[in-house]
């Protein structure tokens, strides 16, 4: 979709409901523009744009509250090599809350996550809800894909999905869900899903898994447990893997992949207001003829005066890929009320190109925010990247927002 068209949408949409249901209307949204320079990681020439984000909610359209709109787009205008404008219509729909108080209807371009698989679509979502102690939901609808010059969706993509869900249970969430995508070639995706989650005293369980029926193989799994011995003290232990699959109709999917795998121990802990600190250590298997690495992570975020906080991360690679290292420190600083100052470094260990061995990576940074009024705010962000790729690497990007 073409800039004038995302605009003209949004603008048409704002114009007939404002002026349709005036008398209970109420419109809320962000203006965000923006002004950004950076490296293109394609050609590696400087790149320099202005861009619209708008961010547009109507609510309270019919007396009743049901009825409500939800819009968010960008533009952007290449002012330095000519590339001309560019946009985006994340999303653009209408919700219809509680018909006969057990239906919830959505139609329009959005996003559709399940445990089983996720979308944006053009089309519709419908939730059945208050009919016992199980809901459900079904969506399908024309699946849209983004390229970098914009939409770059298949003319017989789709993709449909249906799930099924525990309500009204104050400590149990559950969820089984089916998801299925279609392209040019056929069927693509064919996936179902499940997730839980149970509350149980100090502890809270969880899961998520998800199975692709043409490769008979688990892609994705995850379990866990977290520990609450104390309100400032977190303990988290988890057990992770992942197979690769690609679509059925990509040329990817006849390729042989290895299963990487990961065991973690994490916790956390609330000092005082003042300091709170963090450790974890981390198991990964890399598949078959790797003997995997072990990761330590440690961090803390110190709060010396009442308007700074200092966070500094480190982490320890040790095995597969070498010995590597990494760390970042950043500050915030208040001086007053409606400013607020930052920067931070990091720096890097890794492997780009094994035959030249480590590399290091370096960034620094640096940015602001002013709360100019009640509904008006101004940022800026410099950073300077230094590695094997790009050798003093200016970016950076000008924000106004507006909340209207």
């Amino acid at each position: 979709m073409t800039c004038k068209r995302l605009f003209c949408l949004f603008a048409g949409v704002t114009v007939v409901l404002a002026s349709t249901f005036a008398w209970s209307a109420e419109i809320h949204g962000i203006s965000s523009t923006q002004y950004g320079w950076f490296t293109d990681i394609f050609t590696g020439n400087k790149q320099a744009e202005f861009g619209e984000y708008l961010n547009l909610s109507i609510t309270k359209v019919d007396t009743e509250g049901k009825l409500s709109f939800q819009g968010y787009g960008r533009v952007t205008e290449d002012v330095r090599n000519g590339s001309g404008n560019n946009g985006r219509l994340y999303y653009l729909y209408g919700d219809y809350s509680n018909l006969y108080d057990k239906v919830d209807l959505r139609f329009g371009r959005q996003f559709v996550n399940y445990a089983a698989g996720s979308a944006l679509i053009d089309g519709g979502k419908i939730d059945l809800k208050n009919v016992g102690p199980i809901a459900f939901s079904v969506m399908g609808g024309r699946n849209v894909i983004f390229g970098l010059d914009g939409e770059a969706s298949q003319m017989r993509a789709f993709a449909f999905g249906a799930a099924a869900y525990l309500a009204g249970f104050k400590n149990t969430d559950a969820e089984l869900s089916y998801f299925m995508k279609f392209d040019n070639d056929g069927l693509a995706r064919d996936q179902i899903g499940a997730t839980f989650k149970q509350y149980y005293n100090s502890f809270k369980f969880y899961a998520n898994t998800r199975f692709d029926l043409p490769s008979e193989t688990f892609n994705e799994l995850l379990t866990g447990v977290k520990y609450f011995p104390m309100a400032d003290l977190v303990l988290t232990a988890e057990w992770y893997q992942s197979y690769p699959t690609f679509d059925s109709t990509s040329i990817y999917s006849i390729f042989a992949v290895d299963r990487y795998q990961e065991a973690l121990i994490r916790g956390d802990y609330t000092i005082n207001d003042k300091l709170s600190v963090n450790a974890g250590y981390t198991r990964q298997f890399y598949g078959e003829g790797n003997d995997g690495s072990d990761v330590i992570e440690i961090g803390c975020r110190i709060r010396p005066i009442e308007n700074l906080q200092v966070n500094l991360n480190f982490d320890r690679n040790n095995g597969y890929g070498g010995n590597l290292s990494g760390g970042s420190i950043d500050a915030t600083y208040r001086p007053i009320k409606p400013l607020e100052v930052a920067a931070g470094l990091q720096y890097d260990v890794y492997v780009f190109d094994r035959t030249t061995g480590n590399e290091t990576a370096r960034k620094y940074w640096l940015g602001g925010k002013y709360k100019l009024t009640k509904n008006t705010s101004a940022s800026v962000r410099v950073e300077d990247n230094d590695n094997a790729q790009y050798k003093s690497d200016w970016q950076g990007r000008v924000v106004f927002n507006y909340e209207f």
